[in-house]
This record gives C-alpha cells, sequence and structure tokens, in this order.
C-alpha cells in the first residue's frame, strides 16, 4: 500500500515539474511555474520520507523500523536548509543574483558526488564473497560522482569570478592540450573503476580528479562567456541528479534531473548561438578570455561627445519611439525603479517605449528579465534581441544603461575582436544613441566599444540611478 502511494507522489511530483518548467518559459506564468515545481518537490520528499518502503535482491519488503533521532535529523537538516535558503534569497541583491545561482548550482553538483560516495562506501561494505554489482549501477554511480563533482568545483570558479574574487583567466602553457588530457584521464579512470570494481580509495581518487578537471575547465574562462559556463554547469549538475535517480529506482529524481539537464543544455546552445561560440569550443577549448582588442582607447579614430540631462530630457520628450537597453550597470545601481518611472512618465505623454533584452546581458541567461520584472515592467514590453533589431531604423532615441559588449559595432566590423561574429543588439541603427555609463572603462569582455566614438552616439555619465533620476526630475519640470 505505501509503495502504491508512494508512485503517486511521485508521479504528482514527476507532473508538477513539467508543468512548472512550461510555465517558467512565459515570464506571466514564471513565478507560479516556480511554486508548482517547489510543492511537487516537496510532496516527493514527504512521501519518500514517510512511505519508502526497503527491498530485498528478490524484490521482498523487509520490515524494519526507523528512529526517531534519525526522523529529527532529516528534518532538523530540512528546517536548517529552508531557513539558510530562505533568508539568502530574501537579502541578495539582483547584482549578486548570477553569483547565488551558481553557489546553489555547486551545493547540486556536491549532493550528487557525495551521493554516490556514500553508496560506493555501502556497496563495499555490504558485499558478500562471489556477489558482483551490476555494470549498470556502477557506471550510474561513476558517472554521478565525475559530473557531479565537476558541477561543484566548476560553480565555486564561477562564484569566485562573478563576485570578482577571480577576475582574470588564468592561462597556463598549452591549456588546451593539459585540460584535455585531464578530461581524457578522468573518463579513463572511471572506466577502469567500473571494470575493476574499484574500492574506497580509488573513488576517492577519481573523485578528487574531477574535483580538478572541473577547476581546470573553468579558471580560463572570461567573465564575458559566464552565461555560457552557468548554463552547462546547470545541466551536467540536472545529469548528475538523473544518475542519482536511475540508481535509486526514483522516478521524480530521474525526471527532475532529466528536465534539469536538458533544459540547461538547451539553454547553453541558445547562449553559444547568441555568442557565437560552438558547443565544442566550450567543452574542449580554453574560451572568453577577452583579455585584449585589436583597438584600445589609443587606436581608434574619432572623439565622443556627452550630452547635458537637460538637452537629453528634451530629446526624449518629443520622440515617438524609445528603445532602452539594459545591462549589469542598471543591476549594479539598482536603478530598475527609476528607468520604470522613466517608462511610464514618457508614456504619459505619448512616447512608445521598449527593453531591447539580449541573450547574454547581465551575467547570467534572464538577468535583465528577472530585473526588471522586480519593478513591475509589464513583460509585453520585454522585446529579445531578433524581434527588435528590425524595430531600431525607426527608433527615436536608444537609452543603453550599463550595457557594453552586447551593443558593440566591433562584432560586425572588427574580425580581430574577440567577440566578432556574436549577434548584437544593432542600436547603431537609430536616429540617436544615448550611452548612460559611470565613465570610458571597458566592459566585461575587457575590449573597447566603437558604439562611442559613433556620430550618433552621446555620452551620459554617470551612476545610473543618480542620473535616471536627475532625468525624471528634468522631464516633469517640462510637462
Amino acid at each position: 500500500m505505501k509503495g502504491n502511494l508512494l508512485e503517486i507522489c511521485y508521479l504528482i511530483g514527476s507532473v508538477t515539474f513539467i508543468v512548472g518548467l512550461k510555465m517558467m518559459g512565459n515570464a506571466k506564468t514564471a513565478r507560479k511555474g516556480n511554486l508548482y515545481g517547489a510543492i511537487g518537490m516537496t510532496i516527493a520528499i514527504l512521501g519518500t520520507i514517510f512511505l519508502f518502503e526497503r527491498k530485498d535482491h528478490e524484490g521482498n519488503i523487509v520490515d524494519y523500523s526507523v528512529p526517531g533521532i534519525v526522523y529529527a535529523l532529516i528534518f532538523g537538516a530540512i528546517a536548517l536548509g529552508t531557513v539558510i535558503g530562505w533568508l539568502t534569497a530574501k537579502k541578495v541583491q539582483m547584482t549578486k543574483m548570477p553569483e547565488l545561482v551558481s553557489v546553489f548550482n555547486g551545493m547540486g553538483g556536491a549532493c550528487a558526488a557525495l551521493i554516490s560516495l556514500i553508496e560506493l562506501n555501502h556497496l563495499f561494505h555490504t558485499s558478500t564473497e562471489g556477489s558482483h554489482t551490476s555494470y549498470g549501477m556502477m557506471i550510474a554511480i561513476v558517472l554521478g560522482l565525475i559530473i557531479g563533482s565537476v558541477s561543484f568545483s566548476g560553480s565555486i570558479i564561477a562564484f569566485l569570478k562573478l563576485n570578482g574574487t577571480m577576475n582574470k583567466p588564468i592561462r597556463l602553457p598549452a591549456y588546451n592540450l593539459v585540460n584535455n588530457v585531464v578530461m581524457v584521464g578522468v573518463l579513463a579512470f572511471g572506466g577502469y573503476f567500473v571494470m575493476s570494481g574499484g574500492n574506497m580509495l580509488l573513488a576517492c581518487c577519481l573523485f578528487g580528479a574531477a574535483i580538478l578537471y572541473g577547476i581546470l575547465f573553468t579558471v580560463p574562462i572570461g567573465g564575458a562567456d559566464m552565461p555560457v559556463v552557468i548554463s552547462l554547469l546547470n545541466s551536467f549538475t540536472g545529469l548528475a541528479a538523473a544518475f542519482g535517480g536511475f540508481l535509486y529506482d526514483n522516478k521524480v529524481m530521474l525526471t527532475g534531473g532529466i528536465l534539469v539537464g536538458s533544459a540547461g543544455t538547451l539553454l547553453t546552445l541558445v547562449m553559444c548561438k547568441a555568442m557565437n561560440r560552438p558547443l565544442s569550443g566550450v567543452l574542449f577549448g580554453a574560451f572568453g578570455g577577452g583579455g585584449a582588442s585589436a583597438a584600445g582607447p589609443d587606436d581608434v579614430k574619432g572623439s565622443i561627445k556627452d550630452v547635458q540631462v537637460s538637452d537629453l530630457a528634451v530629446l526624449m520628450n518629443y520622440s515617438k519611439k524609445v528603445v532602452i537597453v539594459p545591462g549589469y550597470g542598471l543591476a549594479v545601481a539598482q536603478a530598475q525603479h527609476v528607468i520604470h518611472e522613466l517608462e511610464m512618465l514618457l508614456e504619459e505623454r505619448g512616447v512608445e517605449v521598449k527593453y531591447a533584452i539580449h541573450p547574454v546581458a547581465g551575467r547570467m541567461p534572464g538577468h535583465m528579465n528577472v530585473l526588471l520584472a522586480e519593478s513591475n515592467v509589464s513583460y509585453d514590453k520585454l522585446v529579445e534581441m531578433d524581434d527588435i533589431n528590425p524595430e531600431f531604423e525607426q527608433t527615436d532615441v536608444v537609452l543603453i544603461v550599463g550595457a557594453n559588449d552586447v551593443v558593440n559595432p566591433a562584432a560586425k566590423t572588427d574580425p580581430s575582436s574577440p567577440i566578432y561574429g556574436m549577434p548584437i543588439l544593432e542600436v547603431n541603427k537609430a536616429k540617436n544613441v544615448i550611452v548612460n555609463k559611470r565613465s570610458m572603462n571597458a566592459g566585461y569582455a575587457g575590449i573597447d566599444n566603437l558604439l562611442f566614438y559613433d556620430p550618433k552616439c552621446s555620452m551620459f555619465f554617470g551612476d545610473a540611478k543618480k542620473a535616471l533620476t536627475e532625468l525624471v526630475a528634468e522631464l516633469k519640470t517640462m510637462e
């Protein structure tokens, strides 16, 4: 009876995961979809705790009792994790959201690796002479161990890069060769472990080798490519969880892992397309250093011009169409609420306002969507790159707030640029381009932006929140 109820719980959990993921594909229903997934996970966890039945090798149910202290430890750990997760998520700033995602993803990978280590220890201590663990089970355990470990260490390095602790890529001599040799070595080690039956010493060595590869894989990657890395590591964690579900014959764990793994892989491909990078380059090459540009600030022909807040207010007040391009600088300044106020003020005066969203704007996929949703910007106003690019020629003013690399014309005109070939927001086609930045410093990719020297471009220097507040105040005086 308990077994049937548990299967129903797992079915409910699997269905809510699928429905929730579908709802996350639309910004209007994403929050509700996330809630559905959380409810399904809660049902699956409680079902596992209270309805799980232990079976022997022949499939017969084994009677056993769980000491009360075990339940106390389980629910104590759940309560502790819930409080920490809840408080962290509530207090985290939008600028720190990518780091939080990296840490959470890393913890998922660590859990998958620890599960594999625990199961290997259990197998080695319970196996009897003449018994043999199936190759299928050993493969699932070893793959969970390797992938989970790579995801864990890679996510921690990604976190350190995102928060600025490791703000420069590290290059070793013959790095591509070394990295690929380590990857092949880890896989070969895993194959030997499966074929030989292994032991705990070898398991710990394999764990360490996978941790090392996760570090080597992520360390050389530049910040501009971090959205791709986050998506890829997220898919790794999903795959590791799926192998855990296969190991335990746990349907909901298997379904959740497959959904996370497949969604992360698809998102990785989308990110690669948005940055014009092949997936093979992500997996087998040291990419995204972003350490140099073919044209530095002293090499660019042309000059820049700045615009005063009064002149910008007049320009926007008499425009018919304004497109706002949000970037990481908007998040840093926490100016999302002010920019929404600017949007509403312009619309009251008959100006059409839209937001142009580049797939890799910010520090993680969807960063700008979440940021603007926090200030109650209508989802219908968030327009993706492919849809907004044809509209720039009919746009009177493009206001770029904190974005840099995703609007850099060098991606189309300079074959020597590190971002050459990356699809960009074609803002230079608009009648007027206004760039809000604190200074002329390079963006996250570490290269100079040729857009700043375009005759149609004017610089609106200053902290985004302060500058936009002044712009809103100036517009209000023109009523």
